[in-house]
């Protein structure tokens, strides 16, 4: 016995505007959720470098806080208009201090494997509640928080998760796990 095989019909008008309303509910929630941006600077090396894309994951802080080692992107303080890159190292209510070269948070020192450059000197202080201390990787090219001081959390867009071109540069984007207690 042979098995019959319909031909192929032609779609109905619902059919064809359920896909359309499902592409473009699809097409939202990656909208306000992922975002493409491109680094731009070197304040971030060795992780990140100049003209590299990043994907932002912008839902990460919609059920919790930035951490600290998030890379995170965010509105510069000084200027709205423009979208910057840095590591967040100071969470609110805590007290961050650089001496000796060395990043002390509440009086512990912070191991800081991805670093370059030096940690010059800043005195102690209090990150207040909403707001993050922030510093780029490369220390000695980075306009950060120790220049125009503490990030409020309205400014943060999402965190870097991806770094996607190029391609020979495709990795994903960590966090640093710091364990006050080691």
């Amino acid at each position: 016995m042979a098995m019959r095989i319909k031909g192929w019909a032609k779609p109905s008008v619902l059919e064809v505007l359920g896909t359309i309303i499902l592409a473009i509910l699809i097409f939202l929630t990656v909208n306000a959720t992922l975002e493409s941006r491109q680094v731009e600077g070197c304040s971030m090396n060795p992780g990140l470098e100049d003209g590299q894309r990043v994907l932002v994951v912008k839902a990460s802080y919609w059920f919790g806080e930035p951490q600290r080692g998030d890379v995170i992107i965010f509105h510069s303080p000084s200027d709205p208009g423009r979208t910057l890159i840095k590591r967040v190292i100071g969470l609110p209510g805590e007290w961050v201090e650089i001496k000796e070269g060395t990043v002390y948070i509440d009086d512990e020192p912070l191991d800081e494997p991805y670093i370059q450059g030096d940690n010059k000197a800043y005195p102690r202080v209090q990150v207040p509640e909403g707001n993050y201390f922030v510093m780029g990787d490369n220390r000695n090219n980075s306009t950060d928080s120790r220049r125009w001081g503490m990030l409020s959390r309205e400014f943060i867009i999402g965190r870097a998760w991806l770094c996607y071109w190029p391609l020979s540069a495709w990795h994903l984007i960590g966090g640093s796990d710091y364990d006050p207690e080691q």
